[in-house]
């Protein structure tokens, strides 16, 4: 047992933390959208709430049997798209999808199949100008990308970690300070997942995601 002493702190309240156990450790993310192509030419669109960047790497965390996976397995090009926050009932129309046919058994009872999955969300397909795979129109940024890397992960390897080399970015011209390559961040607002609820920066709560456990009379 360590026993160091830890000094205190004036006005901490470490002491109401605490040990809980929660389904999932969405603590804040934000949500992108991933087109890809299928093996018919067709794009599939998946929303996905576990991105980062560094650099010009962006880094996606994936089930491994979605026909995302499976998609960047055989085709490495993707668009990752981020949406506003006025988008998100878009992307929740969006989550209960699936475009692997049979549905997975893991997503069997939560997730129906859809082929066309754009139009299932009332978003529209634009021409890439690098990659295969579509942009979605609506979204303010999208960030043309090909796969590096697909690296099993998770206790029973069900997960996958996708790195993604970006090769053409797009930005709308209202989030871009004017006369330079810049993001203006007081005009970009990302959609924010935060365990299951979606937010943008500085506003209320804007709805729940369908597999919500906290849901309550709100949106």
């Amino acid at each position: 047992m360590n026993s160091t002493a830890f000094p205190t702190v004036a006005g901490a309240t470490g002491t109401d933390h605490l040990s809980i156990s929660p389904s999932i450790l969405y603590f804040g993310t934000p949500v992108a959208l991933l087109t890809t192509e299928n093996p018919d030419g067709t794009p599939n669109l998946a929303p996905n709430s576990s991105v980062w960047a560094l650099g010009h790497t962006i880094v996606l965390g994936l089930g491994a049997e979605g026909r995302t996976v499976a998609n960047l397995a055989d085709r490495p090009e993707l668009v990752v798209n981020a949406p506003s926050p006025d988008l998100w009932a878009a992307v929740e129309r969006l989550a209960p999808l699936t475009g692997a046919n049979p549905v997975p058994a893991a997503k069997r009872g939560v997730y129906r199949y859809e082929p066309d999955k754009f139009a299932a969300c009332g978003l529209h397909p634009q021409p890439s100008e690098v990659v295969a795979p579509p942009r979605v129109a609506e979204c303010p940024l999208q960030f043309e990308a090909t796969v590096r890397s697909i690296t099993p992960a998770g206790p029973d390897g069900g997960l996958r970690i996708v790195e993604c080399d970006v090769v053409r970015i797009h930005a709308s011209a209202s989030v871009v300070v004017p006369g330079t390559q810049h993001i203006d961040p007081a005009a970009w607002s990302p959609l924010i997942y935060n365990f299951r609820h979606y937010f943008g920066l500085g506003r209320p709560e804007l709805g729940h995601g369908f597999r919500s456990e906290t849901a309550t009379s709100r949106p």
